[in-house]
Protein backbone atom coordinates (compact mmCIF):
# COMPACT_ATOMS: atom_id res chain seq x y z
CA UNK A 1 0.00 0.00 0.00
CA UNK A 2 1.41 2.92 -0.89
CA UNK A 3 0.58 6.92 0.38
CA UNK A 4 1.63 10.17 -1.30
CA UNK A 5 2.05 13.46 0.96
CA UNK A 6 3.28 16.37 -1.17
CA UNK A 7 6.77 15.24 -1.83
CA UNK A 8 6.47 12.45 -0.11
CA UNK A 9 5.68 8.56 -0.43
CA UNK A 10 5.25 6.54 2.56
CA UNK A 11 5.25 2.54 1.54
CA UNK A 12 3.01 0.49 3.83
CA UNK A 13 4.72 -3.03 4.35
CA UNK A 14 2.12 -4.25 6.13
CA UNK A 15 2.34 -7.66 4.34
CA UNK A 16 5.83 -8.39 4.93
CA UNK A 17 5.24 -6.87 8.41
CA UNK A 18 8.70 -4.39 8.64
CA UNK A 19 8.37 -0.80 10.14
CA UNK A 20 6.77 1.93 7.76
CA UNK A 21 9.33 3.17 5.21
CA UNK A 22 9.56 6.90 4.53
CA UNK A 23 11.17 8.34 0.98
CA UNK A 24 11.99 11.59 -0.21
CA UNK A 25 10.50 11.37 -3.69
CA UNK A 26 12.47 13.39 -6.00
CA UNK A 27 15.78 12.16 -4.06
CA UNK A 28 14.37 8.42 -4.43
CA UNK A 29 13.19 9.05 -7.97
CA UNK A 30 17.11 10.55 -8.92
CA UNK A 31 18.69 7.50 -7.76
CA UNK A 32 17.00 4.25 -7.87
CA UNK A 33 13.22 4.24 -9.74
CA UNK A 34 13.68 0.78 -10.12
CA UNK A 35 13.64 -0.46 -6.17
CA UNK A 36 10.30 1.54 -6.23
CA UNK A 37 9.23 -0.37 -8.79
CA UNK A 38 10.38 -4.14 -7.14
CA UNK A 39 8.87 -2.76 -3.81
CA UNK A 40 5.03 -2.47 -5.88
CA UNK A 41 5.79 -5.86 -7.71
CA UNK A 42 6.62 -7.82 -4.23
CA UNK A 43 3.58 -5.96 -2.49
CA UNK A 44 1.39 -7.08 -5.04
CA UNK A 45 2.77 -10.29 -5.08
CA UNK A 46 2.26 -11.32 -1.80
CA UNK A 47 -1.38 -10.13 -2.07
CA UNK A 48 -1.79 -12.45 -4.89
CA UNK A 49 -0.16 -15.46 -3.03
CA UNK A 50 -2.17 -14.94 0.51
CA UNK A 51 -5.32 -14.81 -2.07
CA UNK A 52 -4.56 -18.04 -3.49
CA UNK A 53 -3.69 -19.56 -0.08
CA UNK A 54 -7.36 -18.27 1.12
CA UNK A 55 -8.77 -19.52 -1.90
CA UNK A 56 -7.00 -22.92 -1.50
CA UNK A 57 -8.29 -23.09 2.01
CA UNK A 58 -12.03 -23.30 1.40
CA UNK A 59 -11.41 -25.57 -1.51
CA UNK A 60 -14.22 -28.79 -1.30
CA UNK A 61 -13.40 -30.05 -4.78
CA UNK A 62 -10.51 -31.87 -4.42
CA UNK A 63 -10.46 -35.89 -5.72
CA UNK A 64 -8.97 -37.50 -2.92
CA UNK A 65 -7.94 -41.23 -3.22
CA UNK A 66 -10.87 -42.42 -1.07
CA UNK A 67 -13.39 -40.10 -3.43
CA UNK A 68 -11.46 -41.60 -6.03
CA UNK A 69 -11.79 -45.37 -5.39
CA UNK A 70 -15.75 -44.89 -4.43
CA UNK A 71 -16.10 -43.22 -7.66
CA UNK A 72 -14.69 -46.53 -9.26
CA UNK A 73 -17.07 -48.14 -7.10
CA UNK A 74 -19.74 -46.99 -8.04
CA UNK A 75 -19.52 -47.87 -11.90
CA UNK A 76 -19.83 -51.85 -10.38
CA UNK A 77 -23.23 -51.65 -8.80
CA UNK A 78 -22.71 -55.11 -7.99
CA UNK A 79 -19.95 -54.29 -5.68
CA UNK A 80 -20.05 -54.78 -2.15
CA UNK A 81 -17.07 -52.14 -1.35
CA UNK A 82 -15.35 -55.21 -0.35
CA UNK A 83 -12.59 -53.75 -2.92
CA UNK A 84 -12.24 -50.53 -1.63
CA UNK A 85 -11.74 -51.04 1.73
CA UNK A 86 -8.79 -53.24 1.27
CA UNK A 87 -7.22 -50.23 -0.76
CA UNK A 88 -8.10 -48.38 2.01
CA UNK A 89 -6.04 -50.35 4.18
CA UNK A 90 -3.67 -50.10 2.05
CA UNK A 91 -3.22 -46.58 1.85
CA UNK A 92 -3.45 -46.31 5.74
CA UNK A 93 -0.19 -48.65 6.05
CA UNK A 94 1.41 -46.47 3.40
CA UNK A 95 1.04 -43.13 5.25
CA UNK A 96 1.98 -45.15 8.34
CA UNK A 97 5.40 -46.17 6.66
CA UNK A 98 5.50 -42.23 5.45
CA UNK A 99 5.63 -40.83 8.22
CA UNK A 100 8.48 -43.77 9.72
CA UNK A 101 10.43 -42.76 6.75
CA UNK A 102 10.53 -39.31 7.54
CA UNK A 103 11.47 -39.59 11.08
CA UNK A 104 14.48 -42.78 10.27
CA UNK A 105 17.46 -39.98 10.10
CA UNK A 106 16.60 -38.54 13.58
CA UNK A 107 15.52 -41.87 14.76
CA UNK A 108 19.04 -43.43 14.58
CA UNK A 109 20.30 -40.36 16.11
CA UNK A 110 18.48 -40.94 18.97
CA UNK A 111 19.27 -44.51 19.02
CA UNK A 112 15.46 -45.87 17.62
CA UNK A 113 16.86 -47.88 15.11
CA UNK A 114 17.58 -51.63 15.71
CA UNK A 115 19.35 -50.92 19.15
CA UNK A 116 17.95 -51.12 22.79
CA UNK A 117 16.21 -48.03 24.41
CA UNK A 118 16.54 -47.21 28.02
CA UNK A 119 13.41 -49.18 28.88
CA UNK A 120 15.04 -52.26 27.67
CA UNK A 121 12.94 -52.58 24.61
CA UNK A 122 14.33 -53.57 21.17
CA UNK A 123 13.21 -51.16 18.45
CA UNK A 124 12.91 -52.25 15.29
CA UNK A 125 14.52 -51.21 11.83
CA UNK A 126 12.72 -49.64 9.42
CA UNK A 127 12.00 -52.47 6.64
CA UNK A 128 10.82 -54.43 9.65
CA UNK A 129 8.63 -51.74 10.91
CA UNK A 130 6.92 -51.37 7.44
CA UNK A 131 6.56 -55.46 6.90
CA UNK A 132 4.72 -55.59 10.30
CA UNK A 133 2.35 -52.28 9.40
CA UNK A 134 1.12 -53.80 6.48
CA UNK A 135 0.97 -57.24 7.48
CA UNK A 136 -1.94 -56.09 9.87
CA UNK A 137 -3.29 -53.53 8.26
CA UNK A 138 -4.41 -55.71 5.45
CA UNK A 139 -4.96 -58.77 8.17
CA UNK A 140 -7.31 -56.42 10.08
CA UNK A 141 -9.49 -55.15 6.66
CA UNK A 142 -10.56 -58.86 6.90
CA UNK A 143 -10.65 -59.21 3.12
CA UNK A 144 -7.45 -60.56 2.55
CA UNK A 145 -6.67 -64.53 2.70
CA UNK A 146 -2.92 -65.06 1.90
CA UNK A 147 0.08 -62.04 1.93
CA UNK A 148 2.99 -62.57 0.30
CA UNK A 149 6.11 -60.47 1.75
CA UNK A 150 9.47 -59.72 0.75
CA UNK A 151 10.28 -59.97 4.12
CA UNK A 152 8.81 -63.15 4.80
CA UNK A 153 10.06 -66.49 3.63
CA UNK A 154 6.76 -68.09 3.92
CA UNK A 155 3.12 -67.13 2.42
CA UNK A 156 0.95 -65.81 5.70
CA UNK A 157 -2.20 -67.15 5.29
CA UNK A 158 -4.89 -65.15 7.52
CA UNK A 159 -7.34 -67.12 9.97
CA UNK A 160 -10.41 -67.98 8.92
CA UNK A 161 -12.41 -65.59 11.45
CA UNK A 162 -10.71 -62.63 8.92
CA UNK A 163 -10.56 -64.11 6.05
CA UNK A 164 -11.31 -62.18 2.75
CA UNK A 165 -11.39 -63.26 -1.29
CA UNK A 166 -8.10 -61.08 -1.60
CA UNK A 167 -4.40 -62.29 -1.58
CA UNK A 168 -2.18 -59.57 -1.57
CA UNK A 169 1.57 -59.67 -2.75
CA UNK A 170 3.82 -56.72 -1.62
CA UNK A 171 7.51 -55.06 -1.43
CA UNK A 172 7.08 -53.27 2.24
CA UNK A 173 9.97 -51.07 1.52
CA UNK A 174 11.58 -51.52 -1.56
CA UNK A 175 15.19 -49.81 -1.64
CA UNK A 176 15.32 -49.44 1.76
CA UNK A 177 19.37 -50.23 1.99
CA UNK A 178 19.01 -46.53 0.50
CA UNK A 179 17.37 -44.65 3.47
CA UNK A 180 20.79 -43.56 5.06
CA UNK A 181 21.58 -41.34 1.74
CA UNK A 182 18.05 -40.32 1.21
CA UNK A 183 17.30 -41.76 -1.50
CA UNK A 184 13.85 -42.29 -2.45
CA UNK A 185 12.43 -45.36 -1.54
CA UNK A 186 8.84 -47.04 -1.66
CA UNK A 187 6.55 -49.70 -1.25
CA UNK A 188 5.23 -51.72 -4.14
CA UNK A 189 1.66 -54.15 -4.12
CA UNK A 190 -0.32 -56.51 -6.41
CA UNK A 191 -3.74 -57.55 -5.70
CA UNK A 192 -5.41 -61.27 -6.99
CA UNK A 193 -8.53 -62.65 -6.11
CA UNK A 194 -8.83 -66.27 -4.80
CA UNK A 195 -9.23 -68.49 -7.81
CA UNK A 196 -12.64 -70.33 -6.52
CA UNK A 197 -13.78 -67.81 -4.10
CA UNK A 198 -13.72 -71.27 -1.43
CA UNK A 199 -10.68 -72.33 0.40
CA UNK A 200 -7.14 -70.07 0.15
CA UNK A 201 -4.26 -72.54 -1.51
CA UNK A 202 -0.72 -71.35 -2.20
CA UNK A 203 -1.66 -71.58 -5.82
CA UNK A 204 -4.01 -69.10 -5.77
CA UNK A 205 -1.02 -66.39 -5.21
CA UNK A 206 1.04 -68.59 -7.67
CA UNK A 207 -0.77 -67.41 -10.90
CA UNK A 208 0.14 -64.83 -14.14
CA UNK A 209 0.37 -61.34 -13.60
CA UNK A 210 -2.40 -60.54 -16.36
CA UNK A 211 -4.33 -61.83 -13.75
CA UNK A 212 -3.87 -59.12 -11.36
CA UNK A 213 -7.06 -56.91 -10.26
CA UNK A 214 -4.72 -54.05 -9.11
CA UNK A 215 -1.47 -52.87 -8.73
CA UNK A 216 0.59 -49.44 -7.37
CA UNK A 217 3.66 -48.10 -5.39
CA UNK A 218 4.20 -45.25 -3.13
CA UNK A 219 7.06 -43.79 -3.64
CA UNK A 220 8.01 -41.82 0.10
CA UNK A 221 10.68 -38.88 -1.23
CA UNK A 222 10.31 -35.43 -1.44
CA UNK A 223 6.54 -35.59 -1.32
CA UNK A 224 4.76 -38.97 -0.60
CA UNK A 225 2.95 -40.22 -3.93
CA UNK A 226 0.98 -43.31 -4.61
CA UNK A 227 0.47 -44.61 -7.95
CA UNK A 228 -2.38 -46.61 -8.66
CA UNK A 229 -4.25 -48.48 -11.44
CA UNK A 230 -7.30 -50.83 -11.02
CA UNK A 231 -7.55 -52.38 -14.58
CA UNK A 232 -8.74 -49.32 -16.35
CA UNK A 233 -5.73 -46.53 -16.76
CA UNK A 234 -3.00 -45.91 -13.77
CA UNK A 235 -3.32 -42.28 -11.65
CA UNK A 236 -1.27 -40.77 -9.07
CA UNK A 237 -2.10 -39.27 -5.52
CA UNK A 238 0.26 -37.28 -3.49
CA UNK A 239 0.23 -36.99 0.20
CA UNK A 240 -0.93 -33.63 1.42
CA UNK A 241 0.25 -33.68 5.17
CA UNK A 242 -1.83 -30.32 6.48
CA UNK A 243 -4.99 -32.74 5.32
CA UNK A 244 -3.46 -36.21 5.53
CA UNK A 245 -4.88 -37.29 2.44
CA UNK A 246 -3.76 -38.50 -0.67
CA UNK A 247 -4.97 -35.71 -3.39
CA UNK A 248 -5.50 -37.09 -7.58
CA UNK A 249 -2.04 -35.03 -8.73
CA UNK A 250 -1.48 -37.25 -11.79
CA UNK A 251 -4.79 -38.19 -13.26
CA UNK A 252 -4.32 -41.20 -16.35
CA UNK A 253 -1.02 -40.92 -16.59
CA UNK A 254 0.48 -42.16 -19.74
CA UNK A 255 4.10 -43.01 -20.93
CA UNK A 256 5.82 -41.22 -23.89
CA UNK A 257 5.70 -43.41 -26.65
CA UNK A 258 9.80 -43.26 -27.16
CA UNK A 259 11.75 -41.63 -24.08
CA UNK A 260 14.95 -40.33 -24.08
CA UNK A 261 16.04 -41.98 -20.93
CA UNK A 262 17.39 -45.72 -19.89
CA UNK A 263 18.00 -46.99 -16.68
CA UNK A 264 20.50 -49.57 -16.17
CA UNK A 265 23.20 -50.81 -13.62
CA UNK A 266 26.33 -50.23 -16.02
CA UNK A 267 28.17 -52.14 -13.54
CA UNK A 268 26.66 -55.35 -14.20
CA UNK A 269 27.71 -55.02 -18.24
CA UNK A 270 30.60 -57.31 -18.64
CA UNK A 271 28.16 -60.03 -17.62
CA UNK A 272 25.12 -59.15 -19.98
CA UNK A 273 24.18 -60.95 -22.72
CA UNK A 274 24.22 -59.63 -26.31
CA UNK A 275 20.87 -58.30 -26.93
CA UNK A 276 21.64 -55.97 -23.47
CA UNK A 277 24.79 -54.78 -24.43
CA UNK A 278 23.68 -54.05 -28.35
CA UNK A 279 20.89 -52.26 -26.89
CA UNK A 280 22.41 -49.80 -24.58
CA UNK A 281 25.35 -49.74 -27.25
CA UNK A 282 22.67 -47.94 -29.69
CA UNK A 283 21.58 -45.84 -26.64
CA UNK A 284 24.93 -44.76 -26.40
CA UNK A 285 25.88 -44.33 -29.95
CA UNK A 286 22.77 -44.52 -31.99
CA UNK A 287 23.79 -45.19 -35.75
CA UNK A 288 20.39 -43.59 -37.24
CA UNK A 289 21.71 -39.93 -36.35
CA UNK A 290 19.40 -39.76 -33.35
CA UNK A 291 20.59 -38.05 -30.36
CA UNK A 292 22.10 -40.20 -27.46
CA UNK A 293 19.60 -41.49 -24.83
CA UNK A 294 20.36 -40.34 -21.30
CA UNK A 295 21.48 -42.28 -18.53
CA UNK A 296 19.82 -42.26 -14.91
CA UNK A 297 19.82 -45.19 -12.70
CA UNK A 298 18.97 -44.62 -9.00
CA UNK A 299 19.31 -47.83 -7.80
CA UNK A 300 15.82 -47.88 -5.56
CA UNK A 301 12.92 -49.69 -8.18
CA UNK A 302 10.06 -47.29 -7.40
CA UNK A 303 12.06 -44.35 -7.48
CA UNK A 304 13.50 -45.56 -11.10
CA UNK A 305 10.17 -46.89 -12.85
CA UNK A 306 8.51 -43.87 -11.29
CA UNK A 307 10.67 -41.66 -13.42
CA UNK A 308 10.20 -43.75 -15.82
CA UNK A 309 6.64 -44.06 -16.02
CA UNK A 310 6.62 -39.99 -16.44
CA UNK A 311 8.78 -38.92 -18.40
CA UNK A 312 9.40 -42.05 -20.88
CA UNK A 313 12.73 -44.34 -21.43
CA UNK A 314 13.19 -47.52 -20.32
CA UNK A 315 14.14 -49.76 -17.00
CA UNK A 316 16.06 -52.55 -17.42
CA UNK A 317 17.97 -55.08 -15.16
CA UNK A 318 18.66 -58.00 -17.30
CA UNK A 319 19.88 -61.50 -16.63
CA UNK A 320 23.27 -61.81 -16.71
CA UNK A 321 26.07 -64.41 -15.48
CA UNK A 322 26.20 -63.73 -11.72
CA UNK A 323 22.30 -63.41 -12.13
CA UNK A 324 20.99 -65.78 -14.87
CA UNK A 325 17.15 -65.86 -13.75
CA UNK A 326 17.33 -62.13 -13.23
CA UNK A 327 17.41 -60.36 -9.63
CA UNK A 328 14.04 -58.71 -9.30
CA UNK A 329 11.23 -61.13 -7.55
CA UNK A 330 8.02 -61.66 -9.74
CA UNK A 331 5.23 -61.89 -7.95
CA UNK A 332 5.79 -58.33 -5.49
CA UNK A 333 8.26 -56.32 -8.12
CA UNK A 334 7.65 -57.71 -12.25
CA UNK A 335 4.26 -58.46 -11.85
CA UNK A 336 3.01 -54.79 -10.48
CA UNK A 337 5.14 -52.42 -12.43
CA UNK A 338 4.87 -54.13 -15.42
CA UNK A 339 0.59 -53.97 -14.91
CA UNK A 340 0.93 -50.42 -14.34
CA UNK A 341 3.56 -49.88 -17.12
CA UNK A 342 0.63 -51.58 -19.67
CA UNK A 343 -1.97 -49.45 -18.18
CA UNK A 344 -0.06 -46.45 -18.95
CA UNK A 345 0.96 -48.11 -22.73
CA UNK A 346 3.88 -49.15 -22.82
CA UNK A 347 5.01 -52.36 -22.52
CA UNK A 348 6.89 -54.87 -20.43
CA UNK A 349 9.20 -57.82 -21.31
CA UNK A 350 11.52 -60.56 -19.72
CA UNK A 351 13.78 -61.61 -22.47
CA UNK A 352 11.36 -64.12 -24.01
CA UNK A 353 7.71 -63.30 -23.24
CA UNK A 354 5.76 -60.56 -21.79
CA UNK A 355 6.41 -60.08 -18.36
CA UNK A 356 2.47 -60.47 -17.78
CA UNK A 357 2.16 -63.56 -19.06
CA UNK A 358 5.08 -65.28 -16.79
CA UNK A 359 3.63 -68.28 -14.72
CA UNK A 360 5.48 -68.19 -10.88
CA UNK A 361 6.62 -71.94 -9.11
CA UNK A 362 7.80 -70.22 -6.35
CA UNK A 363 6.75 -66.77 -4.00
CA UNK A 364 9.72 -65.41 -4.37
CA UNK A 365 11.12 -66.50 -8.28
CA UNK A 366 12.98 -63.78 -9.97
CA UNK A 367 13.13 -62.78 -13.51
CA UNK A 368 14.99 -60.48 -16.08
CA UNK A 369 12.60 -57.43 -16.89
CA UNK A 370 12.83 -54.72 -19.24
CA UNK A 371 9.61 -52.68 -18.87
CA UNK A 372 9.11 -48.85 -20.35
CA UNK A 373 8.02 -46.63 -23.46
CA UNK A 374 6.28 -49.24 -25.80
CA UNK A 375 8.63 -48.35 -28.93
CA UNK A 376 11.86 -48.69 -26.55
CA UNK A 377 10.61 -52.56 -25.25
CA UNK A 378 9.88 -53.21 -29.04
CA UNK A 379 13.98 -52.53 -30.01
CA UNK A 380 14.51 -54.89 -27.26
CA UNK A 381 12.39 -57.43 -28.20
CA UNK A 382 13.58 -57.27 -31.64
CA UNK A 383 17.38 -57.84 -30.25
CA UNK A 384 15.88 -60.61 -28.66
CA UNK A 385 14.46 -62.19 -31.77
CA UNK A 386 17.43 -61.88 -34.15
CA UNK A 387 19.78 -63.62 -31.53
CA UNK A 388 17.32 -66.39 -31.34
CA UNK A 389 17.11 -66.69 -35.50
CA UNK A 390 21.08 -66.65 -35.27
Amino acid sequence: MFLCFSNYVIISTYHIQSPLICFDVQQYIKHNIQILLLLLLLSCYIVRLKMDHAADAFRTDLMTITRFVLNEQSKHPESRGDFSILLSHIVLGCKFVCAAVNKAGLAKLIGLAGETNVQGEEQKKLDVLSNEVFVKALVSSGRTSILVSEEDEEAIFVEPSKRGKYCVVFDPLDGSSNIDCGVSIGTIFGIYMLKDGGESHLEDVLQPGKNMLAAGYCMYGSSCTLVLSTGSGVNGFTLDPSLGEFILTHPDIKIPKKGKIYSVNEGNAKNWDGPTAKFVEKCKFPKDGSPAKSLRYIGSMVADVHRTLLYGGVFLYPADKKSPNGKLRVLYEVFPMSFLMEQAGGQSFTGKERALDLVPKKIHERSPIFLGSYDDVEEIKALYAAEEKA
